[in-house]
């Protein structure tokens, strides 16, 4: 998978999303800045993914890779940041898409300024019916440390870019939900700051699971995550989650 003309890997991990599949990939094919690879991990879907997957295979700057067993997305991007070595990395979720000139004003910022790590705004939407509906921008901290961070988890994973060198063994834990925010924390820890690219650059697909079922667990893991992996002490922990769960409702509203 060496390629050192692909300046950035973009790794999609995928799990019977196939019916946002192809609007996540065209916003990827559609970029104005070309010197990308496309990694599509297919995580045993049972759905339509695989035919509309089968769509993109002719496209030499796009590879495919089909798990015979479901792994879990931290599996899946840490499969492909293994086996790749272009200099920035960038992750899409497969019900997400991009603006399109997503990279070439993301990376023009991180080589200007020399920033390891970035981000952007983002917009929430909702789909029914084929008709999408955009909500409020989400206007996310212009850097985040570390300790900002655990206070506000606002850095949208398919907004990320990370330059390859910064990540040494740092990878995806195997954790059943909220491996991406112990990925953040792990890197913040090491480098120090991430940064925001301007614009919005990044739509974030609002669904059933994303926000309502799933808020409680994701509060049980964030909270394990704190205690077992940053260390938190109980009251870091309360004002971590506290902080956290305010955030997301001025994001998101009370729904």
């Amino acid at each position: 998978m060496i390629n050192e003309n692909n300046l950035v890997d973009i790794i999609m991990p995928n799990f019977n999303k196939g019916n946002f599949l192809e609007k996540a990939i065209n916003s990827v094919i559609n970029q104005t800045f070309k010197r990308w690879h496309l990694y599509i991990i297919d995580d045993n879907s049972n759905d339509i993914s695989k035919i509309i997957i089968d769509k993109f295979k002719s496209i030499k700057n796009i590879t495919i890779i089909n798990l015979k067993k479901t792994e879990g997305p931290g599996f899946c991007r840490n499969y492909v940041i293994n086996k790749t070595y272009s200099k920035y990395i960038s992750f899409l979720d497969s019900d997400d898409y991009w603006n399109k000139d997503k990279l070439k004003e993301q990376i023009e910022f991180m080589e200007e300024n020399n920033y390891s790590f970035s981000y952007s705004d983002y917009v929430p939407f909702t789909e029914k019916n084929g008709n999408e509906s955009l909500k409020k921008k989400v206007i996310v901290p212009s850097s985040f440390n570390f300790e900002k961070f655990t206070k506000n988890t606002s850095i949208a994973m398919s907004s990320v870019i990370i330059q390859r060198s910064v990540l040494g063994e740092i990878k995806f834990e195997n954790l059943k939900v909220c491996e991406d925010y112990l990925y953040k924390c792990e890197i913040l820890k090491k480098i120090g700051n991430a940064f925001k690219c301007p614009n919005v650059l990044m739509y974030y697909r609002i669904t059933s699971n994303s926000l309502q079922s799933s808020k409680i667990r994701n509060v049980f893991w964030i909270w394990h995550i704190n205690k077992n992996h940053n260390k938190f002490t109980i009251f870091q922990n309360l004002k971590s989650i506290f902080l956290i769960s305010i955030n997301s409702l001025k994001k998101y509203g009370f729904k």
